[in-house]
């Protein structure tokens, strides 16, 4: 009703326009076979008065003069979309990807539609760095950037904080976790996920009280997020009463483990904690059981994807994984499971759940702030509790989740099955 009495106001003062012009005379004769002749007044009156009703027309598109829903307003989803953690960043994207659609379904975001770009970190932090550039462009170009999504690591959201920070535009990390992240004075970073201090926490209590554990070895990888995962566990250990019987390290993508399989049977571990992915997990656990060495395994979020199943040669049976939100099949339903399919024909990954949630946070912080800008969603964010399909969610003034989870999981019949 709004619209349609703006337009015809408009077109009424276009038309008075018109109407309160004197025509000059023309001693041009009107030739019926023919277009009549405008004079220049009338021309330039008509014109006027077009251009009033198109101004008048184009303020009828919303709120502080939005376009139509078919302009976009863009959200990058930068993941390692190739390479070895492919798998991984692309779980993530169709996460992002269902939640989106879902946004465009019920009328877009602000009067926008939303417009997913992915960009192909490859897990390296040179790569994830040079891509910031598209994103700058994009914004020099007047681009509505609602935000970014990602990374997938630790190590490729260090690189860029910074950059995106300067930039102006909300950073929301669906896995990151590195306990520094959030303590570095940046104002427009958040995760939705637990950091590596609540889940080595989470994770030394589980080894403790539900794996009886004592004496652990702890083996991680050589990234950044391995690293401080497995320091913080060990104190967490230590706090509990427990030892830490052998500290080893790999590196990223190892999957050759013969010379370390002496040192962690010689350590009389009883237990063993994996800080690492699900490109060096598998390996680890296949060739500890194929050698007899017969430890109870705990492997941190970084492996729970089907890969850590699928790539143990059988011998994943038994092992414990934590997680940062449940699997799919537990958070969701049937229909959520189809729309996914629908979406990005192929079956949800454990960190599907993570990208449609952080599109959801995405979202649902530009729609309380009523606007784009970095500033404003952030604020809202931090104000707002924001419903998600983990429930509702709040932020800490750094952008930490207030009152985060962990979840855990057993490998049964090839499954993940969640045991706490």
């Amino acid at each position: 009703m709004w619209y349609m009495t703006t337009v015809q106001k408009g077109w009424d003062k276009a038309t008075a326009v018109i109407s309160n012009q004197r025509p000059m005379a023309s001693t041009t004769p009107v030739n019926s076979d023919k277009w009549p002749m405008v004079s220049n007044c009338s021309f330039w009156s008509l014109a006027t008065a077009l251009i009033i009703f198109a101004v008048l027309l184009s303020a009828c598109g919303g709120n502080r003069g939005r376009a139509t829903f078919g302009d976009e307003a863009i959200v990058y989803v930068a993941m390692p979309l190739s390479g070895f953690q492919a798998n991984g960043g692309q779980t993530v994207l169709g996460g992002v990807r269902l939640a989106a659609e879902e946004i465009n379904r019920s009328g877009g975001l602000l009067g926008y539609r939303l417009g997913v770009r992915p960009l192909d970190d490859e897990s390296d932090s040179a790569v994830a760095v040079a891509n910031v550039e598209e994103v700058r462009q994009a914004l020099d170009r007047g681009e509505r950037v609602v935000g970014i999504i990602g990374h997938l690591n630790s190590g490729q959201t260090s690189a860029t904080l910074p950059l995106y920070e300067k930039m102006g535009v909300v950073l929301i990390t669906p896995t990151a976790s590195e306990q520094s992240l959030t303590h570095r004075g940046y104002t427009k970073f958040f995760r939705v996920n637990a950091n590596d201090g609540v889940q080595a926490a989470v994770d030394a209590l589980f080894l403790v009280e539900r794996m009886n554990a004592q004496r652990v070895a702890v083996v991680h990888n050589d990234t950044d997020y391995g690293r401080g995962l497995a320091a913080s566990l060990v104190e967490n250990l230590q706090k509990l009463g427990a030892s830490t019987a052998i500290q080893l390290e790999v590196a990223e993508g190892q999957s050759d483990y013969a010379d370390l399989l002496p040192q962690i049977q010689n350590s009389a571990a009883d237990a063993l904690f994996y800080a690492g992915y699900e490109i060096e997990a598998p390996y680890l656990r296949a060739s500890l059981v194929e050698a007899g060495i017969d430890l109870p395994m705990l492997a941190s979020d970084g492996a729970f994807l089907a890969a850590t199943i699928d790539e143990a040669a059988g011998a994943a049976e038994g092992m414990y994984v934590s997680a940062f939100a449940p699997s799919p099949q537990n958070a969701a339903d049937t229909r959520w499971i189809e729309a996914y399919q629908a979406v990005e024909y192929r079956d949800p990954d454990t960190y599907s759940i993570n990208g449609y949630v952080a599109m959801q946070v995405l979202a649902e912080g530009a729609r309380k702030a009523n606007s784009f800008q970095g500033d404003d969603i952030a604020h809202a964010m931090r104000k707002n509790e924001i419903e998600t399909l983990l429930g509702a969610l709040r932020f800490s003034a750094n952008g930490d989740l207030i009152d985060p989870q962990i979840w855990i999981y057993r490998v049964e019949e090839n499954e993940f099955q969640q045991v706490q």
